[in-house]
């Protein structure tokens, strides 16, 4: 798939067009009035009518609006034209107030989020002849995040398990996850969807039995008599399931409404202007990187199947998804990147292959960083390379990329060059004459259980243990009233990335 220029205007023209609508014009009257002024009337269409699927083009952000009556929530799902029936009750009621009312956090990144992925759903979904609303589901799934993981090991933005991606043709192996492939897998969940669609004739059943499994969906509808729709059924299921239906009714509400209550979309950082080339030969991100100039992580945000850095293209082609602006120069070079240092990152005695991160040529070691302190420590009966980062405040990475070394593989008696920051280098100099408990307590960890001390937990909170996979919304999601606000400022957490496993959150207060 190409999102190509000429894709951009047939869907500005669309949104355009579309606005032409009776009932779009009368709704657009109606914000005027109660605005009274008519700059409102005109950012209300120009946020309406051009962020469906393009780039948030809105230039302002005013005070969230909130406080609405249930009935306004209602009626607006009620003029939702949708071929999925969205029903209002007090279950997507609940979840509008999690999205809506406590989301000031992660609805504008959605959003943004949303303005480059979602034509790629869109399109998929169109030449299924699905309903274009099915594209939320990877909101509720993934929050769009194509590295996503469950604690079950569901994987990508649609959240598949291994069993299901390889029983539709996915590739997934050490090098290629087309689990995190958005077009790819975005092509297996509309025939996922069309399969399910098959057996049930009901979408709101669809969307519970891509959830739970159609076996967990089908045992009850026999409990309740053969027949019924998802309602008949809710007590039924499993609690997750009882809460995906409405998330996804609240999910089309917030993506429909969003403009009125005054959000907006977040920049997201992928370029708009993509297209794809197929390669033919093994191919490393950091040869690209070196011949043309773009940043390897920015290659990894456009293909996130391949997890290694590595296009294996030894016995057939694969996609490699560019900005537009370098597909030429890329073609230009093409001989100059395949043979740039291909002895040494295809040759598997100078070169080691570590998941996504900084890959290290074996002859150079990496220059010592500015304001920093050059150091020496002798390697011991015991160390590691993930212990002597905690000692010294770096990452594993940063040691061996400063020693020129391939692996983690320590001997003892080897002599580790590490840096430090020159007004900390007394510190760290002590380090090197330490017993290994001592060099444990300077860094704050327990020697008796090889674990970081913990503050003591406050008697007055509920807590919350943080398991593999886990991210703020889904914390929130799993307590009553519990908003994904709350949960990080109680917490004193500024994103998602501040999250550890085994970090204790307070949850709420104890009633």
């Amino acid at each position: 798939m190409r999102l190509t220029i000429s894709v951009l205007i047939l869907i500005l023209s669309v949104q355009i067009s579309n606005a032409q609508n009776k009932d779009i014009i009368n709704d657009s009257i109606q914000s005027f009035c109660m605005a009274d002024k008519l700059d409102s009337l005109l950012i209300d269409w120009y946020k309406k009518y051009t962020t469906d699927s393009l780039p948030e083009l809105s230039f302002f952000n005013d005070e969230l609006i909130l406080d609405l009556p249930d009935s306004i929530y209602q009626q607006r799902l009620e003029n939702i034209m949708s071929p999925i029936d969205l029903t209002y009750n007090k279950h997507v009621q609940q979840y509008i107030n999690r999205y809506v009312k406590s989301g000031k956090w992660t609805v504008p990144e959605l959003l943004g989020r949303a303005n480059w992925y979602f034509p790629i759903f869109e399109q998929i979904l169109d030449a299924y002849q699905l309903p274009h609303e099915l594209k939320y589901l990877t909101i509720i799934e993934s929050a769009l995040n194509p590295n996503a993981v469950s604690r079950s090991g569901a994987t990508g933005i649609w959240q598949f398990m291994y069993n299901t991606g390889k029983m539709y043709g996915l590739e997934i192996n050490s090098y290629v996850d087309e689990r995190r492939d958005p077009i790819k897998s975005s092509q297996v969940a509309a025939k996922f969807l069309s399969d399910l669609y098959n057996i049930y004739g009901d979408w709101n059943l669809v969307i519970a039995a891509y959830n739970c499994g159609p076996g967990t969906v089908n045992n009850a509808i026999r409990r309740v008599g053969g027949t019924g729709s998802f309602w008949d059924i809710y007590h039924l299921l499993p609690r997750e399931t009882r809460s995906y239906v409405p998330a996804f009714i609240a999910v089309n509400y917030l993506f429909k409404y969003y403009n009125k209550h005054n959000y907006s979309a977040a920049k997201f950082e992928l370029p708009l202007l993509v297209d794809t080339i197929l390669i033919d030969e093994e191919l490393h991100f950091e040869q690209i990187e070196a011949v043309i100039g773009i940043n390897k992580e920015d290659i990894r945000k456009l293909n996130p199947q391949y997890k290694m850095d590595i296009i294996p293209a030894k016995n057939k082609t694969y996609p490699l998804l560019l900005p537009m602006a370098i597909i030429p120069e890329f073609i230009n070079l093409r001989d100059s990147i395949y043979t740039y240092l291909d002895s040494v990152y295809f040759n598997p005695d100078k070169f080691k292959y570590k998941p996504n991160e900084t890959y290290v040529d074996a002859f150079t070691p990496a220059p010592q960083p500015p304001g920093t302190a050059k150091l020496e420590y002798k390697v011991k009966s015991g160390d590691v390379l993930g212990y002597i980062a905690t000692w010294y405040n770096v990452s594993v990475n940063d040691i061996r990329s400063w020693n020129g070394k391939t692996s983690n593989y320590l001997n003892v008696g080897n002599k580790l060059i590490i840096y430090v920051p020159e007004a900390e280098a007394d510190k760290y100099r002590k380090i090197n004459s330490m017993s290994f408990d001592e060099k444990q307590k300077m860094a704050g960890i327990n020697p008796a259980t090889n674990k970081p001390k913990e503050e003591p937990l406050d008697p007055n909170y509920e807590y919350y243990t943080v398991q593999q996979g886990d991210n703020p919304w889904g914390i929130a999601n799993k307590f009553d009233d519990v908003s994904i606000d709350e949960l990080l400022e109680m917490n004193n957490i500024d994103n998602a990335s501040g999250l550890k496993v085994g970090q204790k959150l307070k949850i709420r207060k104890k009633s």
